[in-house]
């Protein structure tokens, strides 16, 4: 893979690491209010992260109107973004403990 690209709403900026890419998620991206419970968190990675983290597959599929194939596009993301990086790590430098919890 030659880059990391924001896939929020078509955005498509690239970077070379996934730091850069989430930082950009947090900073240039307007917040995600979660359909299921109302947390409010950064879009992207860290809204992927929250419920799937938080919630079953089941109300994600309610929610958001979502089928299996979308369940697998975001848990690939999910998992492809946390083989790469220590998320907790990345959430202090990125100070998101005192915005909003996706964890």
């Amino acid at each position: 893979m030659t880059g990391w690209e924001c896939g929020i709403s078509g955005c498509g900026a690239t970077y070379g690491d996934v730091e850069s890419l989430l930082a950009h998620q947090v900073g240039d991206h307007e917040r995600h209010e979660c359909d299921i419970c109302g947390t409010v968190v950064p879009e992207g990675f860290f809204a992927i992260r929250h419920v799937f983290d938080e919630h079953t597959r089941a109300q994600f599929v309610r929610a958001y109107d979502a089928d299996s194939d979308d369940i697998r596009a975001r848990e690939n993301v999910k998992h492809r973004i946390e083989e790469e990086i220590d998320v907790t790590s990345l959430r202090e430098r990125l100070d998101l403990d005192s915005v909003a919890s996706a964890d």
